[in-house]
């Protein structure tokens, strides 16, 4: 991959925004990567906010330098470049930057089955990736809970209360015939059964197409990928106090008080609208760019 220092011999700060057009994945990961690990959300323009709000938490636990955020239009790729050279690439071709935000659309269903697509390459360049949405909050650091070698971890997004010693394996299938696996926190380690996984949600992404009848999104498919390999592959279930959904942590406040101080990554889902979205994680003091703007990389968008 040759020397990521050298990544940015035709990239300065003064060259125009459109120098970013040649920015590969390739480049962008060998330029992030830390011991070998890249942290990879995907954002698109109406986002941007979130995205700061995420980066808040991820400096404060030091992992910041390892993010790349894949730029799902053009004006996210040059603000996010211009303030924080080299973290920021786009895959083309860019989905439709209008309706890539609004949930339940074709638009964003584009904008979410890209994701596999994403995740394989960067395996496929030999890190371990996580990925995350950018609705979420890092209260403490997740990485002491990658233990041991599987091959993918994951969480659930069930808002129904487990004991704290549940089992990590894969839970078993709901009415649906498929398991409630979220597919907004990913860790993978580079493992032909990882890039199974992710050629096995590529392909259910393909077999199970959007339509205004079948508003399909990514996390069934990624529900059935997981299920149709989990005889070849190790899997691992997080422990859901420490990732929990948001149906649980922001509608059951008795739970989050007995569980206190065990929390790690937060989920703002289970509720859609950025200003629904803004407005509960200020009411829970999670909407860190209030007051915290100036521990962002990005700093004010």
């Amino acid at each position: 991959m040759g020397n990521p220092s050298n990544v940015f011999s035709s990239f300065s700060l003064g060259v125009p925004d459109s120098r970013w057009r040649e920015y590969t994945l390739s480049e962008a990961a060998a330029f992030v990567e830390k011991n070998g690990t890249v942290i990879v959300c995907a954002v698109s323009q109406p986002y941007l906010p979130f995205l700061n709000n995420w980066l808040i938490s991820v400096a404060r636990r030091g992992h910041h330098q390892k993010v790349l955020v894949i730029a799902e239009d053009y004006a996210t790729l040059y603000r996010v470049n211009r303030k924080w050279p080299g973290h920021a690439v786009l895959v083309p071709p860019a989905p439709d930057a209008q309706t890539a935000h609004k949930f339940g659309s074709q638009g964003f269903f584009n904008f979410t089955s890209r994701r596999p697509r994403h995740l394989l390459n960067i395996l496929e360049l030999g890190y371990n990736v996580m990925y995350n949405d950018v609705d979420m909050v890092w209260a403490a650091d997740p990485f002491p809970y990658f233990k041991g070698n599987h091959d993918v971890y994951f969480t659930d997004d069930m808002a129904a209360v487990k004991p704290l010693d549940h089992p990590h394996d894969l839970p078993p299938p709901g009415k649906k015939g498929r398991t409630y696996i979220c597919s907004c926190m990913i860790f993978l380690r580079p493992t032909d059964r990882a890039k199974l996984v992710m050629k096995k949600w590529i392909e259910e992404l393909q077999d199970q197409p959007w339509s205004k009848m079948k508003k399909a999104n990514d996390q069934p498919a990624f529900n059935w990928a997981l299920n149709k390999t989990a005889d070849q592959v190790d899997l691992y279930l997080l422990p859901q106090v420490a990732f929990p959904s948001g149906g649980l942590y922001f509608k059951n406040q008795t739970w989050v008080e007995e569980t206190k101080g065990m929390h790690v990554i937060i989920h703002n889902n289970y509720i859609t609208g950025f200003e629904k979205k803004i407005k509960r994680f200020r009411e829970s003091g999670l909407w860190l760019v209030d007051d915290y703007i100036n521990e962002s990389p990005l700093g004010r968008l």
